[in-house]
This record gives structure tokens, C-alpha cells and sequence, in this order.
């Protein structure tokens, strides 16, 4: 079969199987012709949390006994509202159980809730949906001080395969993400940082995929839920488990039914992060870092614009992947939206956070200077807005949504899932991956934008920059006369005294941004 322009795209853009570098896997070795992606999807970008609970609940109500709907989360809250009363997720599942649908999730078994993390309200959850019929098992196989991040839902449908989706990216199951278009925040909030108010403001994304490429994000669970390893190895919580009769034994999972058919032009490769660790994965001895791969192939191909929204953008390992893409294309420029502040303001978790992101924005800026650009955004009342969005868009072309933050931990250590999406339907001025930067591009700058600045490298780069200078005039100026339009906020950084960075480096070595790669590739700086 001769190869298309389409195809040798795809190739430049996309790994290989051999370049994903773990061979144990099936997610390459189902497709026959050996290729390590789906063509053939449709793919739509679902912009705050209350958009994708809202169409989550609504799928979620429309399965049938026979129907399938596996999940995993690193957060979960069973009373978290998908769409208003009655719509509490916990219930929601559990109904679907006793409907007959096979409802299996996986959820990371956390730390103590008083730690500010989610063992109990995720077991809650599981609870409910086990005392329906369901089974939701707490996964604890990963490396020490590490967690299962990915956030995936996949719905099979056995009388209406046409419905089959599968939602990726970083929205959990949980308080806190339920916001809309107008930042006040989710009513169910969760405590943070005092300078995000009592319900933070939260901007996110995630991924609507149908078509072939649900197949492969079924095959991502199918290959955790049949992992033989127990689910704990800890002796304390092994006997917890046992106190509590805690489910511990995955049921076999149903025969695969075939892939869902082609209803669209997107080709999608899912990338994963599963570290290096004793036991290995079985399907993934060595462990896996095809996001981090995906992102340096991609990178490696870009020419005029990077935009990034990221809850982090940190690690200096991370950093010098975006950093060769500057230094290689003098005329590339990257735009990056990130948290104006951490999540959390103790003393002893914020200069952990800042001193992660300050090596890294070195890094970016001796290899960019003048073409990297920073954001934080607020809404109108200036709360500052928590971005938890992991997105991606590399020249318009290659665009990324998934759990994965640009960070070490993220790219070597957690499990992690992302979406990398190429549009093979139109040419790359009317590209998916541009509408996706055309809509946040909008929402951050607040304005009936042209489309002719938007479609311009140079004058979106401008605008951002010209936004941001106006609001923050404004508020250095006493918020004097009408607000100027849209949330961005240049971001800047508090310095940190020497003695601070003392302390706080091994902190964020070791606890916040931990390396999850083996000896060999941390020497050789490998991915």
C-alpha cells in the first residue's frame, strides 16, 4: 500500500512502536497494521469541569444493562454533583450498576484525607459502587511516594456502539472542578491557598475521543485492571484491607468487543507515563515514557508557536526539551498559562513549588529570551484562576490533552495518560489543533479577537503580551476606570533567600518532583 503525504505526517509527528520503547505492550501490537495510533476519530475538547460533568452524566444515564463503563482517578468524592441535584457521582455509577452496566474503576489508593490527600473519599466512593454491584478497587502499585494520575472514563455500549466514548485529561471525579466559563469556582469547593478565596476559580480540560482510538483507551485500562500484582503490597495496609474487607480481586473482564467504527478524520496516539520499579508492570517491564518521548518528537518539529497551559512547568529535565526547540528555531516562540500561585501556602509546601519553576524558567528564557512568554489568569472579580489544565498545541499542527504535567514526576514517575491529536481532514489553517488554541486563546484574552491575529504567530504572541500589560497596569494603578478585557496576568515570582532554597531543593527533589527513571537513564539525561 503506498504511503500518503497524510501518512508521512503522521510518522514526523507520532512514535513509532519502536520509539513508545515498550514492546511488552499491547496498545501498538493490537493495531494490524503496526502502527502505534488510531486514525479515523472524532475528537472534541470539553473546556471546564461543569461542560464535561454535565455530558458525562447525561452519557452516563443513557447506559443499559450489558453496557460497560470503566474509569480510573486519582481523586475521587462521590457526592461531587455532575449536573445539579440527584447528579452526585457516587450515585450516579452505583444506578448504572444496578441497571446492569458493568461499572470497574480503579482509583488511586491515596494517603490520609488529614495529609490533604483522598484515601477516604476515595474508598467512599468505591464503597457506593461496590455495595450496587459494580467493583472499584484502590491501586496502590506504584513507586514509593508516587500516585496513579490518570484520568480516564471509557463507556462501551453493547446495543449502541455508535455512543462508544472514552474522556481523557485531567478533570478527576472530585470537588473542586466543577467551573465554568465564568471562574466562580465549583460550589463543592476543597481548601487551597487563601489567595484563591473560599471557592477557587479552576480552569481545565478534557478530551472527548470516538472512534478506533477507544479501543486503545480500553486497551490502557484492560492492562491495569488484569495486572496479577497485588494491589498493595504494604503489610499495614494488607491488614487494614482485611479488617475492612476491602475488595482486593478484579473480577475477569468481559470479552473486548470490537473496536468502534471510523466516524471521523482525527488520527490519536495515547501516550503514557508508567515509571521504572520493582516489580515491573507486565505491560510495561521497564516502564514507559512515551508522553515525555511524544513531547520531545513533537517538539523537535516545531517552528513558530508553542502554547502551553500547565499546572507546573517545572523541572529543569523538563524545562531543556522546550528549551532545544527555542534554541533550534530562532523564530519559534512559546506561550505558556500557568497557576499564578501554588495550590497549597504553608511554609514548608510553597518554596518547594517556587523553587522547581524559577530553575526552570531560567532555562527557558536563556534559550528563548524575549520569545517565551508566562501567564497566570484571573476572572473579572480578580480571584486568581488555579490552572489545572494539561494542554499542548505545537504549531497548529500536534495538539495534547491528558493528565500529564510538565514535570518530572509526571514524565518518569506517576502513571499518566495524554491524548496527542492530529487533524487529517483539513490543511493546518483550518486544523482541530487551532480551533482548540483559537477558543482558549479567546477565553484568556477576553475579547472579540480577529481571527487574522489569532492565525498570526507574531500577533497572538503580541496580543497575549498586550493584554496582560493592560490588566496589570490597571491593578498597579488602583483598578482606576473600566477593567480591561480578559484574565491574563504576567507571571512573576517571588524570590527566594539562599537558606530557602537550601532546604527547600531536596524537598522538591525528593517529594514534589521525584524521578521515577532508571540510574541509567538519570545519568545519560534520557527520556
Amino acid at each position: 500500500m503506498p504511503t500518503t503525504d497524510a501518512d508521512r505526517d503522521l510518522r514526523r509527528w507520532f512514535l513509532s512502536a519502536d520509539e513508545r520503547g515498550n514492546p511488552q505492550t499491547s496498545l501498538d501490537s493490537r493495531h494490524p497494521d503496526g502502527l502505534a495510533w488510531s486514525t479515523g476519530n472524532r475528537v472534541r475538547a470539553l473546556v471546564h469541569g461543569s461542560v464535561y460533568f454535565a455530558e458525562l452524566y447525561a452519557a452516563v444515564e443513557a447506559m443499559a444493562s450489558g453496557d460497560l463503563l470503566l474509569f480510573t482517578d486519582w481523586r475521587s468524592d462521590p457526592d461531587e454533583l455532575l449536573d445539579g441535584p440527584g447528579s452526585e457521582v457516587g450515585s450516579v455509577f452505583a444506578a448504572a450498576a444496578r441497571r446492569g452496566v458493568d461499572v470497574r474503576g480503579l482509583v488511586w489508593r491515596s494517603h490520609p484525607d488529614q495529609l490533604n490527600f483522598s484515601a477516604g473519599t476515595n474508598r467512599a466512593l468505591g464503597d457506593v459502587i461496590e455495595a450496587s454491584g459494580g467493583q472499584c478497587l484502590l491501586d496502590m502499585r506504584v513507586r514509593p511516594l508516587g500516585s496513579h494520575h490518570q484520568k480516564l472514563v471509557v463507556l462501551r455500549h453493547a446495543r449502541h456502539p455508535e455512543r462508544d466514548v472514552a474522556y481523557i485529561g485531567g478533570i478527576d471525579l472530585c470537588h473542586g472542578r466543577r467551573d465554568d466559563a465564568d471562574h466562580r469556582g465549583d460550589p463543592q469547593s476543597q481548601p487551597m491557598a487563601a489567595v484563591y478565596g473560599p471557592r477557587p476559580p479552576w480552569h481545565d480540560v478534557q478530551l472527548a475521543v470516538q472512534g478506533p482510538a477507544v479501543g486503545d483507551a480500553e486497551t490502557v485500562f484492560r492492562e491495569r485492571w488484569d495486572d496479577p500484582a497485588p494491589l498493595s503490597r504494604g503489610p499495614v495496609r494488607i491488614v487494614l484491607d482485611l479488617v475492612r474487607r476491602e475488595d482486593r480481586s478484579p473480577r475477569p473482564m468481559p470479552p473486548r468487543r470490537p473496536d468502534p467504527e471510523v466516524c471521523g478524520a482525527a488520527a490519536v496516539q495515547l501516550l503514557r507515563t508508567y515509571p521504572n520499579r520493582t516489580p515491573g508492570y507486565p505491560f510495561a517491564p521497564q516502564g514507559e515514557l512515551s508522553v515525555a518521548r511524544g513531547y520531545r518528537k513533537a517538539l523537535a518539529q516545531a517552528e513558530s508557536l508553542v502554547y502551553v497551559e500547565d499546572q507546573y512547568l517545572w523541572s529543569v529535565d523538563v524545562a531543556r526539551v522546550f528549551a532545544e526547540a527555542l534554541a533550534r528555531r530562532p523564530a519559534l516562540r512559546l506561550v505558556a498559562v500557568i497557576p499564578r500561585f501554588p495550590d497549597q501556602d504553608g511554609r514548608t509546601s510553597t518554596p518547594p513549588n517556587l523553587v522547581g519553576r524559577a530553575k526552570a524558567m531560567r532555562v527557558l528564557r536563556a534559550a528563548g529570551g524575549g520569545r517565551v512568554a508566562v501567564y497566570g489568569i484571573e476572572n473579572d472579580d480578580g480571584t486568581p484562576i488555579y490552572v489545572h489544565a494539561k494542554v499542548c498545541v505545537i504549531d497548529d499542527t500536534w495538539a495534547c490533552i491528558g493528565s500529564d504535567n510538565a514535570n518530572r514526576r509526571s514524565w518518569t514517575h506517576d502513571s499518566e495518560l495524554s491524548s496527542a491529536v492530529i487533524d487529517l481532514s483539513r490543511d493546518r489553517s483550518e486544523s482541530w489543533a487551532r480551533s482548540l488554541r483559537h477558543d482558549l486563546s479567546r477565553e484568556h484574552l477576553g475579547a472579540d479577537v480577529q481571527h487574522a491575529v489569532l492565525n498570526d504567530s507574531a500577533r497572538w504572541f503580541d496580543a497575549f503580551q498586550t493584554a496582560a500589560s493592560d490588566l496589570d497596569d490597571w491593578h498597579r494603578t488602583g483598578r482606576r476606570g473600566p477593567r480591561p478585557p480578559g484574565q491574563l496576568r504576567t507571571y512573576t515570582q517571588p524570590a527566594l533567600s539562599p537558606w530557602t532554597r537550601v532546604w527547600a531543593t531536596p524537598l522538591y527533589r525528593l517529594l514534589y518532583d521525584p524521578d521515577g527513571r532508571s540510574v541509567g537513564q538519570r545519568w545519560a539525561r534520557r527520556f
